[in-house]
């Protein structure tokens, strides 16, 4: 208990600083976007914002402070974004050579090449990679034990023959909130103490025996490497491009040709109506009283409606994430509920699927993706750090929960 207590305020103190350096810099938001932010919010659980504050209330807390947690969160992502995304440079050689670096994986049989290992007493770096499944302290019950579940669901896959990047990415598509990251060499004092903690005895190729809970969620580990520290090597994604980096990579993935009917949010058109007669476009098309394509030409309100909603071969990240989710639990042929985006709202229509390669820029797109989140979570980390070492704190009474830095 009292780990769980230490942990808990230090990240409350973090994240006061945090607000404390913001409202400095004059980072804010205003009530009108917190207001929208809110709306947007409870559409997506299919509610009123109105019955979202009786949901908030039956949690035991008011709508009040859970507006300005909102706001804090809100605040603390765009400066963060500011100061350490925003920040972030990547090289086209940097891109060169994650992509060398995979190809060879895959010449190699697909299994990443094993450095030699340290001594015993000797230093070493560590090649970890997570996928992190978000169930913060003010998720409820519900979502703690579904995520918990998620991420020991993902576990048990990944000790099976999946490759664990494959195994991230489709977790991702299902669920845009779950992250795979790979966080590449680090020494152990460089790792997050839980991760280095839970990995400590894990071999290269390894997965860690348990899902570790932090105060952000759960995460599901995975050593890809572990290797002997040399001073002064440089590091991976910093060596010179190799001649075969512009090679395509063996990168399959899943497209698929789908077409829709869209109903765009606007004025004299309410949630409740483009929901309504979308459900009846679908249960003509079940019924086979009416033709998909024919219904796409007459009511679409997209500008594929001319070729019948067709909307072409798409595959991972290619369409809003809500579209894509409800996408890709169709069978072929089948027909979708009404599916809400920030678009409006659509009936979806699932044609064909295929395993197709990743192109080129497709892959250069995916490297400089994959190479931008590592750096981000080192440089997250050393930016909270440098936050942490240069504020003065006083707490004065750990115990007393007046005393919350927040």
């Amino acid at each position: 208990a009292a780990t769980l207590r230490k942990t808990v305020l230090e990240r409350l103190i973090v994240e006061k600083i945090q607000l404390q350096n913001a409202e400095q810099e004059g980072v804010t938001v205003s009530n009108k976007e917190l207001d929208k932010i809110i709306g947007d919010i409870a559409a997506k659980n299919k509610l009123t914002v109105a019955e979202l504050k009786v949901k908030i209330a039956a949690t035991g807390s008011t709508y009040d402070r859970y507006r300005q947690m909102l706001r804090d969160d809100v605040i603390i992502s765009r400066y963060r974004e500011r100061e350490v995304e925003g920040k972030i440079k990547i090289s086209d050689a940097e891109v060169d050579n994650f992509i060398s670096d995979r190809n060879r994986a895959v010449a190699g049989g697909g299994k990443p090449a094993r450095s030699t290992p340290a001594a015993k007493g000797e230093p070493e770096e560590i090649d970890v990679a997570q996928i992190f499944i978000p169930a913060d302290a003010s998720a409820g019950a519900g979502a703690q034990a579904e995520a918990k579940k998620k991420a020991e669901s993902l576990l048990r896959e990944a000790r099976g023959d999946i490759d664990f990047l494959q195994l991230g990415a489709m977790a991702a598509k299902d669920n845009p909130k779950i992250k795979f990251q790979e966080l590449g060499y680090r020494t152990p004092d460089r790792l997050p103490q839980l991760f280095y903690e839970a990995v400590r005895n894990t071999g290269g190729g390894q997965v860690a025996n348990a899902v570790v809970k932090s105060p952000a969620g759960y995460h599901v580990l995975k050593v890809l490497d572990r290797r002997a520290l040399v001073a002064g090597a440089p590091e991976p994604q910093q060596a010179a491009p190799q001649e075969s980096a512009t090679t395509p990579q063996n990168i399959m993935v899943t497209q698929t040709l789908s077409r829709h009917i869209l109903l765009r949010s606007r004025a004299g058109l309410t949630d409740q109506d483009a929901e309504r007669r979308l459900a009846g476009y679908r249960d003509q098309v079940r019924a086979k009283t009416a033709d998909f394509g024919e219904l796409a030409k007459k009511y679409s309100e997209d500008g594929s409606a001319a070729n019948g909603g067709n909307l072409g071969w798409m595959g991972p990240g290619d369409l809003v994430p809500e579209f894509d989710q409800a996408m890709n639990r169709l069978q072929i042929g089948e027909v979708s509920n009404p599916v809400k985006t920030e678009f409006g709202w659509h009936l979806i229509q699932v044609l064909e699927r295929r395993e197709a390669q990743l192109t080129l820029e497709k892959q250069r797109q995916f490297a400089r993706a994959a190479i931008r989140e590592r750096k981000f979570e080192q440089a997250y980390q050393d930016w909270l750090r440098e936050l942490r070492d240069t504020a003065t704190v006083k707490i004065i009474n750990a115990d007393d929960p007046a005393a919350s830095p927040r």
